[in-house]
């Protein structure tokens, strides 16, 4: 299988060096990339399919390595793309649209993501040397543009270029929903599909009116991408049968023939995974928006850290970017824990381990790796925590590890599913706030828990930059989103925050 899956990933290099190769050395430099963010995987999945053990350190060197060669490469590209005279808004290849949740920040602290630091009112409409650093509005159409105003929706007082668009600065004269599609209907009417409204706030919570080529829209998935998530899905596969084996108290790759009783445990944590990222899928087109397929990352303790995906569409307003990022954690969160609760309730409270075949031997210093399961654990468990193993059934363990999964995903930081609903209730700069102060955690969390390390480097790579702002940004969530989205961050914390040793002992977990 592991043979099969390596031969897989070069015929996709391959395939994705044949079709970068017409575009030059853009194409190359694009193509380089996915290879880049791609060899560390591949290396890790070949070594261990050779028998050969990958230590967890070596494992966060080569990422450290390979992110820090795709970061380089973006920036060859985008080099190069100003000279060929390509917008800096074009996308290339897989490393494109995973390029756009890294930092990919233009000189003058815009990002290159089209609109994804609107507060910062860029007035540079040039380079030192007075060449255009971005296209100009043609003067007729901000002509027209500048028609739509009116004393009932927004009257604009001053046009300020950006990036390839403008700004309009003025007063918000009526209601906001109302005005905001008012002013997007005058727009269509008068200029097509060419140009994006966006109704946002400016660093001083003053409402602005930015308008952008339409053009600068999020691109969806090239079929070089799409072959990167399946082979991502693939590889996910194998490490949740991985983990399984572990579980079960053996190597999957040194007794394969074993496969099947790693089978219920590997299935059942990638059905959580798909239940996940199949409730965002759902919410999303019911919101009528596009949401790209997942790539997820695959590990052997775990299973899996979850997936990272991207909005392909613009969002219309932050009650729809909350609704798409709660549903999955939702989903997935809820059927773990009925998991979880039906795991305990058919374990066994017996002090001396059962020989049924269907539960298994959890060292009980375990339980106190979280509040939420500690606690749980003691008031259905009991005094079968004072052993040193208990016997739980597998539902238990699938629905923490199901929990953990979902948790991870919910840390306020940049584009992950927390983050994404901080940016929807509380706005762009608590959000920034938050993905700072979680990447800190994580590394001092790394310190007792090494995969805390793994994680922080993919949300300081990848996942650090927030959405772009929705098309009205000022109406924030009603009192009943900000409740859930308040929940599922307790929620959160209290999974991945281990109980105190101390604690612990009171509770009546471990000796």
């Amino acid at each position: 299988m592991t043979l099969s899956l390596c031969v897989l990933a070069f015929v996709f290099i391959g395939w994705g060096y044949y079709r970068a190769r017409p575009f030059g050395k853009l194409g190359l430099l694009a193509w380089l990339q996915s290879v880049v963010l791609m060899s560390p995987w591949i290396l890790v999945f070949a070594l261990l399919g050779l028998g050969v053990g990958v230590n967890l350190a070596a494992v966060l060197a080569l990422i450290v390595i390979s992110m820090g060669g795709y970061i380089w490469l973006g920036r060859q590209l985008r080099a190069q793309a100003e000279k060929d005279g390509v917008s800096s808004n074009i996308r290339f290849g897989v490393s494109g649209d995973l390029g756009q949740t890294s930092a990919s920040k233009s000189e003058d602290g815009v990002s290159s993501d089209g609109i994804s630091s609107p507060e910062k009112l860029a007035s540079k409409p040039g380079t030192d040397n007075g060449e255009p650093q971005f296209t100009p509005v043609p003067s007729e159409d901000l002509t027209k543009m500048k028609g739509i105003f009116g004393i009932d929706t927004f009257f604009a007082t001053e046009t300020i270029p950006y990036q390839d668009g403008v700004i309009f600065k003025g007063n918000l004269r009526g209601e906001i929903e109302a005005s905001h599609q008012e002013l997007s209907a005058l727009l269509d009417k008068a200029l097509g599909d060419r140009y994006r409204l966006f109704l946002v706030n400016d660093q001083e919570q003053k409402p602005v009116v930015i308008v952008l080529p339409s053009r600068n829209d999020p691109k969806p998935m090239t079929n070089v991408q799409k072959g990167f998530a399946l082979l991502l899905a693939i590889s996910t596969l194998v490490s949740c049968l991985m983990s399984a084996a572990f579980l079960e108290g053996f190597d999957l790759f040194a007794n394969p023939e074993r496969i099947s009783a790693a089978l219920p445990i590997g299935i059942a944590l990638f059905g959580l995974l798909l239940v996940h990222e199949g409730a965002h899928q759902w919410m999303a087109r019911k919101n009528q928006v596009k949401f790209s397929l997942p790539f997820f990352f695959p590990t052997i303790q775990i299973g899996s850290f979850g997936a990272l995906n991207r909005f392909e569409s613009l969002l219309p307003s932050r009650n729809v970017l909350f609704d798409v990022a709660f549903a999955g954690p939702a989903a997935a969160g809820i059927l773990s824990f009925l998991l979880l609760l039906v795991g305990l309730v058919l374990s066994s409270a017996d002090t001396s381990l059962t020989e049924t075949t269907s539960l298994l031997s959890f060292p009980t210093p375990l339980f106190q790796g979280s509040i939420l399961v500690g606690c749980l654990a003691r008031l259905f468990i009991g005094t079968s925590l004072h052993n040193e193993f208990v016997a739980v059934h597998p539902c238990f363990i699938i629905g923490w590890l199901g929990l953990v999964i979902t948790a991870i995903n919910l840390i306020p930081a940049g584009q992950l599913d927390g983050g994404r609903l901080v940016q929807a209730v509380y706005g762009r700069k608590v959000a920034g706030r938050s993905t700072l102060v979680s990447i800190i955690f994580l590394a001092i969390a790394s310190l007792v828990n090494p995969l805390a390390l793994y994680w922080a480097i993919i949300i300081l790579f990848l996942q650090r930059d927030l959405e772009r702002p929705t098309l009205n940004d000022l109406i924030e969530p009603d009192d009943t989103r900000a409740i859930l989205g308040l929940t599922a961050l307790l929620l959160m914390i209290l999974i991945l925050i281990p109980l105190s040793p101390s604690l612990a002992v009171r509770l009546g977990i471990g000796t």
